[in-house]
């Protein structure tokens, strides 16, 4: 089950459900910033209770509400919501392909990485990572989306659509201002001790192998402050005062969440592998966390079991195939 959290943005109620549902599988953090979770034996019951949650507000737009966003920002967060509000008032939007991304990026590129299909940056629409000379707000991004679903025929992506970019934005009577720029993902991914312009505290927690134990996860949830999950596959938790930030580091860190940016762990990532799919053909976790202790200082490694690849980082990275214990 994937439940997808618009921003990434996630209430501590709303984690704590989510822990309780997995039971002891482990909540796996996914590159857009959503829970995915495996092992659910009562679907029914599941549904019920994430909309209950809130996770669950519109079964007819749920794929598509693929929307990340800066999570440093201190604002992105109402505009994440009001871009899915947007999005599911839509009814046409519902047919989009499940693999569209939206992208909120606050001017640090971070997020912009990800090359989504309609990106509101540095105040300008971009398409597919092509700078438009259209407004960048939540309406022109949802306009954005209506053209494409007009032009596609089996595209995936806007990217997969001849010329999709500049006919996107011709479509809505704009331009492509210049040359495709995506920029690098941070590496490694923003974790640790943030100071934030209103004296609060950030804590930036990265999450072995984007796999959250659902005991430590309660324990997150148990902060009672905002959460953020990342598409690097981290935690924030935002609005703590700094006393309430070093207990959080003293509790949290023995229960293996990476506080040190300097974490190898951080440049490792994995397929589910046999733990979760019968394409697999070898443990992919197991492999990458043996592969931790022996990476570059700069090297960036994902680890798969069959020859799709699922899961990758964007940027540049070395892929590893396991097969029944061997990998190449």
């Amino acid at each position: 089950m994937r439940v997808r959290l618009p921003g990434g943005r996630i209430s501590p109620a709303a984690l704590q459900e989510l822990a309780e549902l997995a039971g002891t599988n482990a909540l796996e953090l996914t590159s857009r910033g959503n829970v995915q979770l495996r092992g659910v034996a009562d679907l029914d019951a599941a549904r019920e209770r994430l909309t209950a949650a809130g996770l669950l507000p519109s079964e007819s737009h749920e794929r598509v509400r693929n929307i990340v966003a800066s999570p440093l920002s201190s604002d992105l967060g109402d505009t994440a919501a009001r871009l899915d509000e947007g999005l599911r008032a839509r009814a046409e939007l519902a047919e989009l392909p499940g693999r569209v991304l939206f992208a909120l990026d606050d001017g640090t590129g971070d997020v912009a990485a990800l090359a989504a299909d309609a990106e509101l940056r540095d105040g300008v629409m971009h398409l597919d990572g092509h700078p438009t000379d259209l407004p960048g707000t939540v309406d022109a991004l949802l306009d954005a989306a209506r053209a494409f679903l007009d032009l596609r025929g089996d595209e995936w992506r806007v990217r997969d659509l001849p010329d999709g970019a500049r006919r996107i934005a011709a479509e809505l009577g704009g331009t492509v201002t210049g040359p495709r720029v995506v920029p690098a993902p941070p590496t490694p991914p923003p974790v640790g001790w943030f100071d934030r312009p209103d004296g609060s505290v950030t804590l930036g927690m990265g999450v072995p192998l984007g796999r959250l134990d659902p005991r430590t996860a309660q324990f997150v949830a148990a902060v009672d402050h905002p959460i953020a999950i990342t598409p690097w596959r981290t935690l924030f938790l935002h609005g703590l005062d700094e006393g309430a930030a070093e207990t959080v580091v003293r509790v949290l860190a023995p229960k293996s969440l990476i506080f040190d940016a300097t974490s190898p762990l951080l440049r490792v990532s994995a397929c589910v592998g046999d733990h979760g799919c019968v394409r697999a053909q070898g443990d992919a976790l197991a492999h990458a966390a043996e592969l931790a202790g022996t990476i570059g200082d700069d090297e960036r490694v994902h680890v798969v079991a069959c020859e799709r690849g699922c899961g990758a980082p964007s940027g540049e990275h070395r892929r590893v195939v396991v097969r029944d214990g061997a990998d190449d």
